[in-house]
């Protein structure tokens, strides 16, 4: 089924989750203006030029440099440990194995891979291959989508509007889809010539794979199916997609293609490059580097996962590491919570012994701290924990 007739222009001041809940004042006030504090520097643009080593910019501190040895292909497969990959077919053909192992990897990663979840490869294939074409294009033509702070909606660089901050080392494209009134035919690219058609049925796609993930989730916390759905926002949950383009870069040991962060929002769902491995996940004081199954989303919970459960599922720190030989194309799509509604752990999950461990928030709340200050690890999640009564 193909929506782009209901697509609507709105004006350029929406939210991240897709409310136009700020105004171009509010959103000045607060650092989020139409201009880039530095002039925009492409980073593929960087990586074509033949630079012998990486700006001073994109040099992270020794501290938190990736491991020397830098992975040009996939992991052995033997690989001690890895992302747990979940049969979603099995599961819910009663398969208590598969539910098992997926509420243990939400207690113990964050992440998850899922399988057999009902997109079409060859729908996975066409969409990854358009923005792959996409980012292709001579500059000229993807300048036209360039993005401001107040939005991010469209072309960007660069995380957070930081004077003078070390940046990493990829350029993005992010866009809207729910609510559906404010995708915007403006900031959708039209080239390649079938990139609209492809991502409208790839949107609603993973909508309906968010719905039945969290679902899942709710019954695997002892909930009704619908309840984490519901405290989203029920039929107004939000839903937008971030797709990131990391370039050859010429020395990626001293760069990172994303800053380890947590993700603000719900779920997020990503399909990765099938070529290249990237995404690491912290797992105690060990960076693991996700070997994708094939066919696969790699899902992680965000922090507003964390929050309604009361810390039962966790959400998990991850980064990027570039690659010296090969770019890499990977897609992020997320599944969250209306913007303006207050989150907090659900009554359910709370009780005498296990009391609320965080004050209620809304998405918007947690989504502006890493739109002002960058990816910071789970700083600002934590920084909200409840201090335990004695």
């Amino acid at each position: 089924m193909n929506h782009q007739n209901e697509i609507m222009i709105k004006e350029d001041t929406t939210d991240e989750n897709g409310l136009n809940t700020m105004s171009d004042h509010e959103n000045t006030k607060k650092g989020l203006g139409e201009k880039w504090p530095e002039p925009t520097v492409r980073v593929q643009s960087l990586a074509e030029s033949n630079l012998a080593t990486v700006p001073d910019r994109y040099i992270k501190p020794p501290s938190e440099r990736p491991d020397q040895t830098i992975i040009i292909n996939h992991q052995p497969q033997t690989a001690a440990i890895n992302i747990p990959v979940v049969d979603l077919n099995s599961l819910f053909s009663g398969n208590e194995d598969e539910r098992e192992r997926m509420s243990e990897a939400c207690r113990e990663f964050g992440f998850f891979q899922v399988i057999n979840h009902g997109v079409r490869p060859e729908l996975m294939e066409a969409a990854r291959e358009a923005w792959r074409s996409f980012f292709n294009l001579p500059v000229e033509a993807k300048e036209v989508y360039s993005n401001s702070p107040s939005t991010y909606e469209g072309y960007g660089s660069r995380l957070g509007v930081e004077k003078g901050a070390i940046l990493d080392w990829n350029d993005y494209y992010f866009l809207h889809y729910l609510p559906l009134v404010l995708k915007d035919l403006n900031k959708w690219p039209s080239i390649p010539s079938n990139i609209r058609e492809v991502l409208d049925e790839y949107g609603e796609e993973l909508v309906k794979l968010g719905e039945r993930l969290t679902g899942v989730l709710s019954s695997n916390l002892g909930l009704k199916e619908e309840q984490l759905k519901e405290a989203f926002g029920g039929e107004d949950v939000g839903a937008c997609m971030r797709v990131n383009y990391y370039p050859k870069c010429p020395r990626p040991e001293l760069a990172l293609g994303l800053s380890p962060h947590s993700d603000p929002g719900g779920l997020t769902i990503l399909l990765p490059d099938d070529k290249v491995v990237g995404l690491q996940v912290r797992y105690g004081d060990t960076w693991i580097t996700v070997n994708s199954h094939p066919h696969a989303f790699i899902v992680n919970l965000g922090d507003q996962i964390q929050i309604l459960s009361n810390s039962i599922y966790k959400s998990s720190e991850h980064r990027v590491i570039v690659n010296s030989q090969k770019e890499r194309v990977s897609l992020a799509f997320f599944y969250n919570p209306k913007s303006d509604i207050p989150i907090q752990p659900l009554q359910e999950l709370v009780t005498s012994t296990n009391p609320p461990l965080y004050p209620p928030m809304s998405f918007d709340e947690y989504r502006l701290f890493i739109r002002t200050q960058g990816p910071r690890g789970k700083s600002y999640v934590e920084s909200h924990i409840s201090p335990l009564d004695n």
